[in-house]
């Protein structure tokens, strides 16, 4: 079973969804046979390479929300985040464009080891909203790549050419044409979508749906599909 999923480095309910996810799959009785795949998406394609301001300030100035307002955001944000073991410091945010990460997330998915895509963006999204450190800076990016298994020279090639520059951009348009306005999205075998960090529990239910749609049961020796194989049952009315 596949399962896509359109996140934006810079999203905090991106990295609770995907906490929420995981524990879903982790219970998941045919975990090994699901493959995750992720796809780029940006909230704010504009934003300049630095930006010399808060995260708050920023959050102020695009939204045209009260700094106060703001900050209870982030309080609510950063309980929620926490019930799910995560540490968000939004005061020590650094404000970046998430593209180049994007295109590291995809270069691991093509030229990385198993697992190396989701290594890279779980190191991302702590990065930005756990460690303050910059997700557009390319020491951190290479850092990041080379721990997921990539090799600097690859990591840096990728960047100083846009290797992966249409592949992040497919993704972005991708989301357009099936309608995603916001992030995280999670689609489960190209027939459910599912819009959030929704609870674990509701993933747990999808995956479940999904799964026996596309692995339906087959009844041998069920009389109603031959009256030769008629192996008696118990059931809830007696033997």
């Amino acid at each position: 079973m596949n399962v896509d999923i359109w996140s934006d480095i810079a999203c905090p309910w991106c990295f609770i969804g995907k906490r929420r996810f995981e524990k879903a799959l982790a219970a998941f009785p045919f975990k090994d046979q699901v493959t995750v795949t992720w796809h780029s998406f940006q909230l704010d394609p504009s934003l300049p390479e630095h930006y010399d301001g808060t995260e708050l300030e920023y959050l102020s100035q695009r939204k045209g929300m009260q700094p106060a307002q703001v900050a209870q955001m982030f309080d609510h944000v950063t309980q929620v985040a926490a019930a799910e073991g995560l540490d968000y410091d939004f005061a020590n945010i650094v404000v970046a464009n998430s593209f180049p990460g994007h295109e590291l997330i995809h270069l691991s998915a093509a030229r990385g080891p198993a697992g190396a895509a989701d290594a890279v963006k779980e190191a991302l999204l702590s990065a930005h909203f756990e460690q303050g450190r910059n997700i557009g800076n390319r020491e951190v990016l290479v850092e990041i790549g080379s721990a997921a298994g990539l090799a600097e020279e690859d990591i840096t090639a990728a960047l100083d050419g846009g290797t992966y520059r249409d592949a992040v951009r497919a993704d972005i348009r991708q989301a357009q044409v099936l309608g995603i306005q916001g992030v995280p999205f999670f689609v489960l075998d190209n027939k459910y979508g599912i819009s959030g960090a929704q609870p674990s529990e509701l993933f747990a239910q999808a995956l479940e749906t999904a799964w026996r749609e596309s692995n339906p049961l087959v009844m041998v020796g069920d009389r109603t599909h031959t009256d030769e194989l008629n192996g008696e049952v118990c059931g809830p009315d007696g033997c």
